[in-house]
């Protein structure tokens, strides 16, 4: 089952790697992770998507409460919750043929040509994982895809529930 986990720590160096390292030890696979500074500077969120069953995600919670560094740990997927990921695909646009579908790919999809040449558009695509990989599936069969970048999942809880220290 896939799970989403929003840990609230210290913003110091090495944090990050502990959190890792006990994901590494454990054998628990991260399937994407985000990280960045919140308005209190001295304090990072961690956005981290993993899969497991119930007793690996409860361990899994337990062994990240442990941490020194970390002051708070939520699992988002069992609340409601927004999550969001963003993308960027650069693709070869060559023709106009070409061009035309990926603009209408594009919009269907509610995304946004962000940068253009002669010979490529990279678009920006923000959303569920799902729709980012279906937009892949589509514009494959328009043009050939040259580089995709992701973000990873971010999530935030629904009305008034917070993470804070």
């Amino acid at each position: 089952m896939r799970t989403l986990l929003s840990i609230l720590l210290e913003n110091e160096a090495g944090s990050l790697s502990r959190i890792v390292g006990l994901f590494s030890q454990r054998a628990f696979n991260i399937e994407s992770l985000t990280v960045a500074a919140i308005e209190d500077k001295s304090l990072s969120r961690i956005t981290i998507a993993t899969n497991g069953d119930h007793k690996v995600i409860e361990q899994i919670i337990k062994q990240v409460n442990k941490l020194v560094d970390v002051l708070k740990i939520s699992e988002l997927s069992n609340a409601d919750h927004i999550e969001r990921e963003l993308m960027f695909v650069k693709l070869i646009a060559n023709t106009a043929e070409m061009r035309e579908e990926i603009i209408r790919t594009t919009d269907i999809f509610r995304g946004q040509i962000v940068d253009l040449t002669r010979q490529t558009y990279t678009v920006q695509l923000t959303g569920k994982k799902d729709k980012l990989n279906a937009f892949i599936r589509s514009i494959k069969r328009q043009s050939d895809i040259i580089e995709i970048v992701r973000s990873g999942s971010v999530a935030i809880a629904r009305g008034e529930r917070a993470l804070r220290p």
